[in-house]
């Protein structure tokens, strides 16, 4: 009877030690992120550190954002963001883009430098990864310019469902940068960035419904629903694209 009680408790610490190294789902990472950063959660903190260390992608950018926040620790965030990102999370990827196009306190913006991570996480179909290379390339922004290739990434973005891309894909296809001239097209991509609440394109419909066009008729009580909704949109959703 003692060899078996033994032989359970022996199988039960075996099992606690087994789930104690069990590694975390990239969800249970991504709450203990927001917990990090959005308590100040020392505790989590620890966590990320140690997860970190195990080089596991998503904790590396999750510590990297939240050092982010903090001026002497925005190199650190720098090297997690590269280390995520060489690990193969795409966010990652994108976040360090971000860091080296704009450049903050402690880290000097470098575009060109961004620009492979941003190509990086457009490959695996991130749609703001592939909105802010398209802006760098139709700009010559640390790339060279080049607009049918900036057609193509908006095009790209557009198609992942960023309404700022679409906005964009609007005013491309109706002036004819980088791409055949298609002013049906043009009107195609306005409506659907419109009918994905994007305030600039709501705004812009209005105004073209208003006078009326090639493509459709005049029409006021259309044109003053949409600039209520541009006003509304505006108001609410100010940091949503």
């Amino acid at each position: 009877m003692r060899t078996l009680t033994a032989a359970l408790l022996s199988s039960v610490l075996l099992f606690g030690c087994q789930m104690q190294h069990e590694k975390p789902t990239s969800a249970q990472i991504e709450v203990i992120g927001m917990k990090a950063k959005q308590e100040a959660d020392a505790h989590a903190e620890r966590k990320l550190i140690a997860w970190s260390e195990q080089n596991l992608p998503v904790a590396q950018r999750e510590l990297a954002i939240l050092y982010q926040s903090r001026p002497e620790q925005r190199a650190d965030a720098l090297k997690l963001f590269e280390q995520a990102a060489r690990g193969g999370d795409v966010e990652a990827a994108f976040q360090l883009g971000e860091m080296l196009r704009v450049g903050v306190l402690g880290v000097p913006a470098a575009p060109a430098a961004a620009a492979p991570w941003y190509a990086l996480a457009a490959q695996h179909q991130h749609a703001k990864a592939a909105l802010a290379l398209g802006l760098m390339v139709k700009n010559g922004n640390g790339v060279p310019r080049d607009a049918a290739r900036a057609a193509r990434l908006l095009t790209q973005a557009a198609e992942l469902g960023n309404a700022h891309a679409m906005f964009l894909l609007s005013n491309i296809y109706r002036s004819g940068e980088g791409v055949a001239q298609d002013t049906a097209k043009a009107r195609t991509w306005l409506e659907e960035a419109a009918e994905h609440e994007y305030p600039p394109a709501l705004q812009e419909l209005a105004m073209t419904v208003q006078l009326g066009d090639a493509l459709s008729a005049r029409d006021e009580r259309r044109a003053g629903e949409l600039m209520k909704e541009a006003s509304e949109h505006r108001r609410n959703n100010w940091n949503r694209f």
